[in-house]
């Protein structure tokens, strides 16, 4: 295993990986990291991470419940 000084944190909460767990995820040319708790607002409200993931706005919310 690679013993590295580099901490991970969620794109939109900023815990840690030592906190929560995180997803990692590819956008638009970058690596960005997300926690389980705010994977459903980048799924159903992607609009809201528009100031901390590049193009975030233009992305199609996914349907919810009541839509299906």
């Amino acid at each position: 295993m690679n013993n590295t000084d580099t901490t991970y944190s969620c794109l939109n909460c900023d815990r840690s990986e030592t906190d929560v767990p995180l997803v990692s995820l590819r956008y638009a040319g970058s690596q960005e990291w997300i926690c389980t708790q705010c994977l459903p607002t980048l799924i159903h409200h992607p609009g809201r991470l528009s100031d901390k993931l590049a193009a975030a706005d233009q992305l199609t919310p996914a349907p919810s419940d009541d839509e299906l």
